[in-house]
């Protein structure tokens, strides 16, 4: 018979109330959300302002504040589509290469003669020796530099091609090390991105990787597309390079290994530096802002014990020469070594606000991009159309909540009114879920609440139809219930599972609005289960135990 255990019905009780608690923080959206930015912003700093205390006492710590993340196209923000230049990566592998290699050839001067490096394409290394006869022993030796490709699709080849043709020795990456390398370098910039952003406490970005050298951005929140550029644009390459000479001739044409690079403060100044740096910002392991002897804006920053240790040999070998600190291909500063410096920490200071230390010290904790990225796409959705969009979503939201509540109660009478109670603690169990998960909510996963609505109210008509027929039978009120119930079980089942698995379709192979739709309308999928199979079941039973009605009309 129609019977529900009393542990069974507290169960579902205590889902729905639990389900209202978590949903609850929505209804205050903007004051959770500061309460939360507050915490983020005191765990991060390890400061407590008097801003940030006041806008977590906003909000009781004792209640649920997580919410549904607003996207883009809801909150606005800015939206970047840019593209990796991968073949940075290889002028570097052998600008890298060139030290080493230089060195084993040198070695073996008595036998292939004096060593050159000659101007070459970006990508290659090509290297004179003295004697041409012995261009195999030198493709030896460069050879005993290559290592095995580690990729799948690479097995079996090496990382370097290496050709000797006359007096010539020409380096270059393989193909396949190319391909794996290209792989390496997106996915690396797309790890720096994310720190980069995340450093900044913004809620919900989304970084994705587009086509074999691209990377979508789009992150809810920020000012505009151009404050997003400046935050992930930025290389932040920062070197600590030898400096060769000083001038103001701009068009000096350096010797190989060697670069033209200006001067950031001292303008019409040019240096001459070895290409190849001492250490660079890789080897950092802190960065932040702070402020020099003269109360300016500056980055205080620190190396690793690899990096310090290299940093401290230099200084001790070269005191009396200059060195240069190099940002983004302009040299910062040129000091004159003092003294060694061992400690494996410094300071870079000069015409920077608190703003661009704060920026740059950021940049630096994030570290490099491996390569340059230029922008193919940006927009800017300001939030006032997003402020229209959540708008539309809400007033769609609700006439469509309101046309099935109607419908059902014209249609079924009281029970109409249960499937609509079921019906609108359905997508309060939605948003409760998606705030547990922490999970973004976008235009098309208001389609998919919406929809959900409709999946939801389909599986009460499918009950309350059995019921129907159950009743012409002539069955006892109960019975036709119970059997109303259980017989429409598979079929209600079955509907959902194959809309289950259309979701898991759109989540894996899709990607941004697709995966937002998949998303709620799977959690929606298993509310409305819950909600109409449990939650309705437990409502008539007990509107039965109440009334004990002996006839009903449906």
């Amino acid at each position: 018979m129609l019977q529900i255990p009393a542990w069974k019905r507290v169960l579902i009780l205590g889902l729905i109330a639990l389900g209202l608690l978590y949903a609850v923080p929505n209804l205050f959206y903007n004051r959770v959300e500061q309460h939360n930015d507050a915490i983020a912003n005191m765990e991060r700093s390890g400061v407590e302002t008097p801003e940030d205390l006041a806008a977590k006492a906003g909000w009781p710590n004792w209640m649920p504040s997580g919410l549904v993340n607003l996207g883009l196209d809801l909150r606005g923000g800015a939206h970047l589509l840019g593209e990796v230049h991968v073949a940075d990566v290889y002028k570097a592998r052998m600008d890298s290469l060139w030290p080493e290699l230089r060195d084993a050839l040198v070695a073996q001067r008595e036998t292939i003669g004096a060593v050159r490096r000659v101007t070459a394409p970006d990508g290659q290394l090509i290297i004179e020796i003295g004697n041409a006869d012995q261009i195999a022993k030198a493709v030896e030796i460069a050879r005993g530099m290559a290592t095995p490709v580690t990729s799948i699709s690479g097995a079996g080849s090496t990382d370097l091609d290496i050709k000797g043709s006359g007096n010539r020795l020409t380096v270059q990456l393989s193909d396949a090390e190319k391909a794996a390398t290209d792989d390496r370098t997106v996915q690396q910039s797309l790890e720096i991105i994310r720190r980069r952003i995340d450093e900044v406490g913004t809620r919900e970005p989304t970084i994705m990787r587009q086509g074999a050298d691209r990377i979508l951005i789009q992150v809810p929140g920020i000012g505009s597309a151009e404050e997003l550029k400046q935050l992930i644009g930025t290389t932040a390459k920062l070197t600590f390079n030898p400096v060769v000479s000083r001038g103001t001739d701009a068009n000096a044409r350096p010797a190989a290994g060697q670069v033209v690079l200006p001067s950031l403060d001292e303008q019409g100044i040019y240096y001459t530096l070895e290409q190849n740096p001492v250490v660079t910002g890789e080897d950092l392991t802190d960065a932040r802002p702070s402020f020099d002897q003269n109360g300016q804006p500056s980055v205080d920053f620190r190396f690793g014990p690899a990096g310090a240790k290299r940093f401290g040999a230099y200084t001790s070998a070269n005191i009396g020469q200059p060195f240069a600190i190099v940002l983004d291909n302009q040299v910062i500063s040129a000091p004159v070594i003092r003294q060694a410096i061992t400690t494996g920490s410094g300071q870079i200071s000069g015409s920077m606000d608190v703003e661009g230390s704060t920026r740059l010290a950021v940049l630096l904790r994030a570290g490099a991009l491996p390569a340059e990225m230029t922008f193919l796409e940006e927009r800017t959705i300001g939030p006032e159309l997003g402020q229209d969009s959540i708008d539309a979503g809400r007033l769609s939201s609700i006439i469509a909540t309101g046309a099935v509540v109607a419908y059902m109660i014209a249609s079924y009478g009281l029970f109409g009114v249960f499937a609509s109670v079921a019906v609108i603690l359905n997508v309060i169990l939605i948003l409760s879920i998606m705030s547990m998960m922490g999970a973004t909510l976008t235009l098309p996963g208001i389609a998919g609440i919406v929809l959900t609505v409709g999946t939801a109210v389909d599986a009460n008509v499918i009950i309350y139809e059995r019921i129907r027929e159950e009743l012409r039978r002539g069955k006892r009120v109960a019975k036709a219930i119970d059997d109303g119930f259980n017989e429409a079980m598979s079929a209600i089942i079955d509907a959902n599972v194959t809309s289950f698995i259309a979701a898991m379709v759109m989540f894996f192979l899709g990607s941004g609005p697709v995966k937002g739709f998949a998303v709620t309308l799977t959690i929606g999928l298993v509310t409305s289960v819950f909600t109409a199979i449990f939650l309705t079941r437990l409502l008539i039973v007990f509107w039965l135990d109440l009334r004990k009605p002996k006839q009903l009309v449906l």
